[in-house]
């Protein structure tokens, strides 16, 4: 087979010669892709040791971190060799635009300043050089840096302070002088490194004061910082020992001889005058005697265009004929082009941007769509769609309308306003939207590196903020470009430590996928937000984002999604020393009833008096079952004030025990009232007199007539005997308590006999129907047949015995009495087996001995 000139065999076809390819055959599995499709690209993880956390940047489910493996922790980095920081420092600066070299332009009347710098750096001070936007601060700096290469031990540490803050700064520092890739460093670790570098600090366009620029000052007591800033800029406090050196505009012949080297040229008496004009209007400015110079240079430019027309009728063809000049026009004046008006000197950059090529004005739209940030120089093909628009660079930094800053360029000072007033604004929407989708695709490439995402960051960024306001619902199936560009740049982001840009990247985001309607997507950055919050030390706003996290995706059903949140969510709650699910709840804020163990616990001010204490001889009422009225006042015991908590809303480690003593509590009781009742339960059977097994369990007692003596009316009276009949055995004696049914009743004998003492009593010598209490003690034994209840009426001298065994009785009546006969009851003796009663209780009288 030739790879190169391939058969009709090898396209499916067996020479039938009919033209057509026959259409591949369907995958046997409907669901399953098709082999000849490409498989899609592998997500690109990237694992970052953030101080004791191991965070694993995850651009599909969300980001999961843990805490780092004792054995997994690098040890502590090495500083950079001098190969290693060369490679930085020049990563630090600007790229050299495409296209021929500029010339160089030395600086011009700063050499005073420039020298008061180095000897205020020598001596270790540090220094702040205050001037306005286009005073040539930035050149001097680079002067400066130069000059202090040998002065400190780490050397010259070039930074960029434009949209930084104090801990970008020091992270930046470290990075730079340490070899520490993929590591985050927490903020002790971090101070105590940076603390031990060394080196002369060039900090430009400082965008903070104060009390922040005290915290940089005293993380790093070994470096000498040269700052650069705009008198807008807050100062210093007033204890900070930062030196102040203002920056001023040129003098006039400065401004001239800028302008001269501009043109390459001496500069005619009128363009000399013109110049005066200016430096009066700009109060010497560099930056506006450069684009001066570049306004002549176009006017020089266009002058040779024409004459050159003119003698060698290029392109005359294309042109109408003017006819001849007049014959007292000299040559030189024939294609004259006037000098710009002061106006237009003052405000030079729509004039400029006419004269530039197509690339360049279509670059400068970009430029104010992106709010100044001008793409890099690789990316401007792309955008403009001119194969050679990287040469525009050249262009815009040549002509003045474009700054370094940092690693990148800007608009210079003004220049935004005056383009968007000459109408290169119309389209910054469209412009913006372009941007964005190129920096989606760019960012999500798996050849570019997170390095490179993040040190065009700026640019990406005011992408996404002037996308994200005019979001809208895509159609289905598609996904908006805001929320696509931050889904795949706050990865590279996060990969490349650059922290700041990824939470503006995730706000822009969240708020992108609220607007487009995408749940999944708005999922995805809370969790990240909380992520981040989380490799921070912000516990609270961790515990809030992922939180919402983790709603939107059960709402979803993310299972992937929302397990990455409980686990991220977990060390929140690990670190914070609380448990998810136990909270405190805030003043006026609504708690279950279930589940919260103190709420039934009383205040400490809830005091109330205890009930009296019983009088001797008398006992509390029996607590009976069934529902449980509280009908006095509930004796409720103090307790130590607790203090609230320190934070509200959520629990600690001190509410976790209090929570765990109450449960315990709880438990123990709930133990011990299921231990009493089934011992209960097991022990009621083996007495064989239990109120269970008596014939009736509500006894009607009334009073006797003849005297105080408790008589109980026996349903099971044997009627035959004229109604005073009573089953065998069954107790009629109340015991020394007065009390039928209670515990220290007598328990009769097996057999029932005349009581001779009772007959006596009786005057007849009739046998009294009575049994007669047996003083011998017997063996008890298992009951037959349950025992009767108590009776009133005296039993006749035939009643059956009784098959209960005969244990031992207790005489009922008082010790100095000997006579039985005194009750008036014929069942004077009751049986020793209590009867519940569900309804009345009784206690003993006082004249009854207490047991």
């Amino acid at each position: 087979m030739d790879p190169t000139h391939r058969g009709p065999e090898e396209y499916g076809r067996d020479g039938d010669g009919d033209g057509h390819a026959p259409r591949p055959r369907p995958s046997r599995d409907p669901l399953t892709p098709d082999f000849a499709q490409h498989a899609p690209t592998l997500a690109r993880t990237v694992r970052v040791v953030a101080g004791e956390h191991l965070l694993t940047v995850n651009p599909v489910d969300g980001s999961e971190i843990e805490l780092s493996p004792p054995t997994g922790r690098p040890g502590r980095p090495a500083k950079r060799t001098l190969e290693e920081r060369a490679e930085v420092d020049e990563a630090a600066r600007p790229p050299a635009p495409a296209g021929p070299a500029l010339p160089e332009q030395p600086l011009l009347g700063r050499q005073e300043e420039r020298e008061q710098l180095v000897r205020l750096l020598a001596r270790g001070r540090s220094v702040r050089l205050t001037g306005p936007a286009g005073s040539g601060r930035t050149s001097l700096l680079d002067l400066v840096a130069e000059d202090c290469e040998d002065l400190a031990p780490d050397g010259v540490v070039r930074l960029t302070g434009y949209r930084r803050t104090t801990a970008d700064l020091l992270h930046d520092l470290f990075h730079t002088v340490y070899d520490a890739p993929l590591r985050r460093l927490d903020d002790d670790e971090l101070r105590a490194l940076v603390g031990e570098i060394g080196a002369v600090v060039v900090v430009d366009d400082l965008e903070f004061g104060g009390a922040d620029l005290d915290g940089l000052l005293e993380a790093t007591p070994e470096c000498a910082f040269l700052f650069g800033a705009t008198p807008d800029t807050p100062p210093p406090t007033a204890g900070a020992a930062v030196a102040e050196v203002a920056l001023s505009g040129l003098d006039r012949a400065g401004g001239v001889e800028v302008i001269e080297r501009a043109v390459g040229r001496v500069l005619t008496e009128e363009e000399a005058n013109w110049a005066g004009d200016l430096w009066f209007e700009s109060e010497g400015l560099p930056l506006r005697f450069v684009q001066a110079g570049a306004l002549l240079r176009q006017r020089d430019r266009l002058r040779a265009e024409t004459a050159a027309v003119d003698e060698f009728g290029v392109f005359e063809d294309a042109r109408p004929f003017a006819g001849p000049a007049p014959a007292d026009t000299p040559p030189a004046e024939a294609g004259r082009t006037p000098l710009p008006s002061l106006g237009e000197a003052a405000a030079p950059a729509p004039l400029l941007a006419a004269r530039l090529s197509a690339s360049a004005r279509t670059a400068l739209r970009f430029a104010v769509a992106l709010g100044g940030e001008v793409p890099h120089q690789a990316h401007l093909p792309a955008l403009v769609g001119d194969t050679h628009a990287d040469a525009a660079l050249g262009e815009l930094v040549a002509c003045g309308l474009v700054t370094p800053v940092g690693a990148r360029y800007r608009l210079a000072a003004g220049v935004q306003a005056q383009l968007e007033a000459a109408g290169y604004a119309d389209d910054v929407t469209a412009r913006a939207r372009t941007a964005a989708r190129h920096y989606a695709w760019w960012a999500g490439h798996p050849s570019v590196t997170p390095a490179r995402v993040c040190a065009e960051a700026d640019a990406v960024l005011a992408a996404l903020a002037a996308t994200v306001p005019a979001t809208e619902r895509p159609a289905e199936d598609e996904q908006a470009t805001a929320v696509e560009l931050a889904r795949t740049a706050a990865p590279a982001f996060a990969a490349g430590l650059s922290w700041g840009a990824w939470e503006q990247a995730l706000h822009e985001g969240a708020e992108a996928a609220r607007l487009a309607g995408q749940s999944a997507d708005r999922a995805y950055f809370h969790h990240e937000l909380g992520v981040l919050a989380l490799c921070t030390g912000q516990l609270d706003r961790a515990r809030s984002e992922l939180e919402a996290s983790l709603g939107l995706r059960g709402s979803l059903a993310d299972k992937r999604g929302t397990t990455a949140g409980r686990r991220a969510l977990a060390l929140v709650a690990d670190h914070s020393g609380d448990i998810p699910g136990l909270f405190l709840a805030a003043p006026g804020e609504e708690t279950p009833d279930a589940g919260s163990a103190e709420q039934a616990l009383p205040l400490r001010d809830s005091t109330a008096p205890l009930p009296p204490t019983p009088p001797t001889g008398s006992t509390w009422p029996t607590a009976v079952p069934g529902p449980t009225a509280v009908t006095g006042p509930t004796a409720v015991t103090g307790r130590p004030a607790v203090a609230p908590p320190a934070h509200r809303g959520r629990g600690g480690l001190r509410g976790l025990a209090r929570r765990n003593l109450v449960a315990a509590g709880a438990g123990a009781l709930l133990v011990a009232v299921l231990g009493t009742v089934v011992t209960l339960g097991a022990t009621s059977g083996n007495d064989p007199n239990a109120p269970s097994d008596t014939g009736r369990v509500n006894p009607t007692v009334d009073a006797g007539p003849g005297d105080d003596d408790l008589v109980g009316d026996t349903p099971g009276a044997d009627p035959g005997a004229g109604g005073t009949g009573d089953a065998a055995g069954a107790p009629t004696d109340p015991g020394p308590d007065g009390t039928m049914g209670t515990s220290d009743d007598p328990t009769p004998t097996g057999t029932a006999e005349p009581s001779p003492s009772a007959s006596s009593s009786q005057g007849g010598g009739e046998p009294s129907g009575s049994p007669k209490p047996s003083s011998s003690s017997t063996a008890p034994g298992p009951s037959s047949t349950p025992p009767a209840s108590p009776s009133t009426s005296p039993s006749t001298p035939g009643t059956t015995p009784s098959s209960t065994p005969p244990t031992e009785t207790v005489d009922p009546s008082p010790p100095d009495s000997t006579d039985p006969s005194t009750s008036t009851s014929a069942g004077g003796s009751a049986s020793g087996t209590p009867v519940a009663s569900a309804g009345t209780t009784a206690g003993p009288s006082p004249s009854d001995p207490l047991i």
